[in-house]
C-alpha cells in the first residue's frame, strides 16, 4: 500500500509541476488565440456578433465600429502572444471586456429571459461567461513584472 501511495503522491507532484511551468503560459496563448480569432472574424465581416455590436454600440457608425472593434481584438490577441507591452496590451483587454458587458444594460430584454437576472438567455450567458476571461487577464496581468518560468526539466523519480 505504501509503493501505490508514493506513486500516487510522485504522479501528483509531476502534474502540479508540469500546470506550475506550463499554465500561465497556456492561458495567455488561449487568450491570445481567442481574441485574434475573434476580431479577425469582425475584421472579415463573418462574425455571427456584428449586428449585436452595432446595436450596442449605436450611436457609432456599424460600418467602421465593428472592424475597428475587430482590429482592436487582434492588437490584444498580438499584444498577449508576443508579451509585447503587456501592461498597455491588458489595459485595452479590460477596456474590451469591460465594453462587453454594456448588452447586459442595454439590451436586457436580449440578455434576460422575462426580465430575470437570475434567468440568462443564450446571450446573456454569452456574455457573462466574459467573467473567466476577466479572470483570465487578471492572471496574466499578474506576470507582467516577471519573465514566465520556463518548463522545469524532467528529473528521474527515485
Amino acid at each position: 500500500m505504501s509503493t501505490l501511495l508514493s506513486a500516487y503522491h510522485r504522479l501528483d507532484r509531476a502534474i502540479v509541476a508540469f500546470m506550475n511551468a506550463w499554465g500561465i503560459r497556456l492561458l495567455r496563448l488561449a487568450l491570445a488565440v481567442t481574441f485574434i480569432w475573434f476580431g479577425a472574424l469582425k475584421v472579415l465581416d463573418v462574425s455571427p456578433v456584428a449586428d449585436l455590436v452595432a446595436q450596442t454600440v449605436y450611436w457609432l457608425p456599424a460600418a467602421w465600429v465593428v472592424p475597428l472593434l475587430g482590429w482592436w481584438e487582434i492588437a490584444v490577441g498580438l499584444g498577449l502572444l508576443f508579451r509585447f507591452a503587456l501592461r498597455l496590451t491588458l489595459l485595452f483587454f479590460f477596456f474590451q471586456m469591460a465594453g462587453t458587458f454594456l448588452v447586459l444594460i442595454l439590451h436586457p430584454d436580449l440578455s434576460f429571459q422575462n426580465g430575470n437576472p437570475l434567468l440568462l438567455t443564450v446571450l446573456g450567458e454569452f456574455v457573462v461567461k466574459n467573467l473567466v476571461l476577466l479572470s483570465a487577464g487578471l492572471v496574466v496581468g499578474s506576470t507582467v513584472d516577471r519573465r514566465e518560468p520556463r518548463p522545469a526539466p524532467s528529473s528521474p523519480t527515485a
